[in-house]
């Protein structure tokens, strides 16, 4: 998942993103409410960590202007208070969940993986498309014409989910390096480049009659071989 921590404690929030991290999500990490409105505004992340007490704009507000402008993004709130009160002003707010800190890994990460669950992300074992089935448990490539599998790294398997996600359909560079490296990475398109080549080469091994198609000025897109 792709995952933004909107937290002042920088050791906590150094601490939230290691555990995200170990997991193998995808992490921005930010420490005042109005840069971790700016971010969220992006709508590319699966689930927001929010703090209460924030710099410059509170946990409240920045969730309520979310949802103003219709950014359902899943919130889960943090706070070092545990009243009723600052709980349902929280839920009032638009938040999905609630914390209190001090909390555990696990239930952090359980808490997260019911946010995604209940906005209707389905957990996949496999995509498919056309002839080839990603294996996402394994990260394993396979091809319906072959017996050939072949292992992608976690990048490579973040890629082709995204092209699987969305057939046919040109997906941009900027798109790419946002979904797979982050909001505030230094990426740039050679890393897109790099790891397209990776995949195509993949597909090639598996013998897919798919191929990764460069779309000059716009991006790429997975469809069948002309």
């Amino acid at each position: 998942m792709n995952i933004l921590i909107v937290e002042d404690e920088k050791r906590l929030a150094d601490a939230l993103s290691h555990i995200l991290l170990e997991q193998k999500n995808i992490v921005d990490v930010v420490h005042d409410g109005a840069d971790g409105l700016a971010y969220a505004e992006s709508g590319i992340y699966d689930c927001i960590i929010l703090d209460v007490m924030l710099p410059s704009m509170n946990g409240f507000d920045v969730c309520l202007e979310l949802r103003r402008k219709k950014i359902m993004t899943p919130v889960l709130m943090l706070t070092a208070k545990d009243t009723i009160t600052d709980k349902v002003k929280g839920l009032d707010a638009g938040a999905d969940d609630y914390m209190t800190k001090p909390f555990s890994p696990e239930e952090l990460l359980a808490r997260l993986r019911v946010l995604t669950r209940r906005r209707g992300e389905v957990i996949l074992d496999e995509m498919r498309y056309g002839d080839i089935v990603l294996h996402i448990d394994s990260s394993t490539l396979s091809c319906k014409n072959s017996d050939k599998k072949i292992h992608l790294n976690f990048k490579e398997c973040e890629m082709l989910k995204a092209f699987l996600s969305k057939p046919n359909v040109i997906i941009s560079k900027q798109d790419l390096i946002v979904k797979i490296w982050g909001y505030d990475s230094d990426a740039c398109d050679n890393n897109v480049e790099a790891y397209v080549s990776f995949l195509r080469k993949k597909l090639t091994f598996v013998g897919s009659q798919l191929e990764i198609q460069s779309i000059k000025k716009l991006g790429y897109k997975l469809s069948t071989k002309q």
